[in-house]
């Protein structure tokens, strides 16, 4: 695709600090050229490995079609990281010769017209702590890898829809991307108070109709909607106790970003298929002990985490701000870069973000018996659960989708957004 322009998220810092977490928990697949390289890197005679160690693996697929993977160590650890965290292949043959999912993390490209925009992993410790240069003054460097991963022709790639069966051009869907990061930008409000504007103006977007209204005319009639969600909105949030079905639906959602899936749990067979059959039956029922999903949760009550945890810490409102306008200047939350929704069902989503985030800082908070969040509490949180946010297929199935669309439908996203803020 040449000739394009990129968007980049310019209120982002980021580079590689080698934490080497991207190495620990990530499944990496690759091409057939990436697999004959590897192979022709002859790591069978290299001592570093240990003695019959694969290290790229079949990973689904036809015998005509097979997939690879790069393999991991028994702990989890791809076989290429070392005892210092870092990449035997990065060391032995440079940079660009490691995989391509490898050299990209954690940037995501998503093509939109004639505009490709660039959004960020927060599963990544540096994105969510901005840590390192300006985004915009790396435009150069992304570039290369954007002309590396961005398929020809994908300026003809539709936009989103806007709800089921609305369509605008990628011009105008621009606007809507516009209008909702102009929502959740400002700072005279917290961010819970910004989210809840912003999800009262999705579903007046919901129910609008834009068959004829186009260009400047779509401007003003969505600069209406804002400042109608803004005037509707309380300037405090009105804290409602979700209902059972709802704090049922969500816990069942709060633990699917909870989970590993590491490529150690991938591969562990019918013993961690039953151990997760339980503990979902466990996260429904809502009693008792909170089944651990990944070491650093601690054994906790259900009760403990509705209690409330004196709201967010000093730090939070700056990072969930941060969080939301790189998504949405990004696009990383309807269409191909997640499961194909459309806008609305997509932005639903992504603020569900916000409640199973704090509802895992909780659970840390909790573990280490303390009963007020910190600002390490959330970020923790927040990697854990974007490690998932639009990758995991768990999320694009029919069961996960119509978890949001029912709570949404429920008018219940609002309320426990509030709820586990308080």
């Amino acid at each position: 695709m040449a000739g394009y322009r990129l968007e980049l998220p310019t209120i982002q810092n980021w580079n590689c600090h080698s934490c080497s977490g991207c190495c620990r928990q990530h499944v990496i697949q690759i091409s057939d050229e990436e697999r004959q390289r590897i192979l022709e890197q002859r790591w069978s005679n290299d001592q570093t490995i240990g003695p019959g160690q694969p290290t790229v693996v079949a990973d689904g697929g036809p015998p005509w079609n097979r997939h690879y993977r790069l393999a991991h160590q028994a702990n989890g650890d791809c076989v290429f990281l070392d005892e210092n965290g870092l990449c035997r292949i990065h060391a032995k043959f440079g940079e660009q010769a490691k995989p391509l999912a490898c050299q990209i993390y954690p940037y995501t490209f998503h093509p939109s017209g004639k505009k490709v925009a660039v959004s960020l992993r927060f599963s990544c410790p540096s994105v969510v702590a901005n840590r390192g240069k300006p985004i915009a003054d790396q435009r150069k460097e992304i570039k290369k890898l954007a002309q590396r991963v961005v398929p020809e022709r994908s300026e003809n790639n539709q936009p989103p829809e806007i709800s089921p069966g609305q369509r605008v051009d990628w011009a105008d869907f621009g606007r809507f991307i516009d209008a909702l990061e102009t929502i959740l930008t400002p700072n005279d409000a917290p961010i819970t108070v910004r989210l809840l504007r912003a999800l009262h103006w999705i579903e007046l977007v919901d129910k609008a109709r834009f068959n004829s209204v186009r260009g400047a005319r779509l401007g003003e009639l969505l600069e209406i909607l804002c400042e109608a969600a803004h005037a509707e909105t309380p300037h405090e949030p009105q804290v409602v106790e979700p209902s059972k079905l709802a704090q049922m639906q969500f816990r069942l959602l709060a633990a699917q970003y909870a989970r590993k899936d590491t490529a150690v749990e991938l591969v562990s067979g019918w013993r961690n298929r039953w151990k997760l059959l339980r503990a979902a039956i466990r996260v429904a029922v809502g009693k008792g002990r909170v089944p651990p999903l990944q070491e650093c949760f601690r054994d906790v009550s259900f009760s403990v985490l509705e209690q409330p945890f004196g709201g967010l810490p000093d730090h939070a409102e700056e990072l969930f701000t941060r969080y939301f306008r790189v998504k949405i200047r990004g696009i990383h939350f309807c269409g191909r870069a997640y499961y194909g929704t459309p806008l609305v069902e997509g932005f639903q989503s992504l603020a569900l973000i916000f409640p199973a985030t704090l509802w895992l800082a909780r659970w840390l908070a909790a573990g280490a018996e303390r009963s007020a969040l910190e600002d390490d509490d959330v970020a923790r949180a927040l990697a854990i659960a974007d490690h998932h946010h639009g990758f995991s297929p768990a999320f694009g199935r029919r069961n996960f989708r119509t978890r949001v669309r029912t709570l949404a439908r429920m008018g219940e996203v609002d309320n426990l957004c509030a709820w586990y803020s308080r």
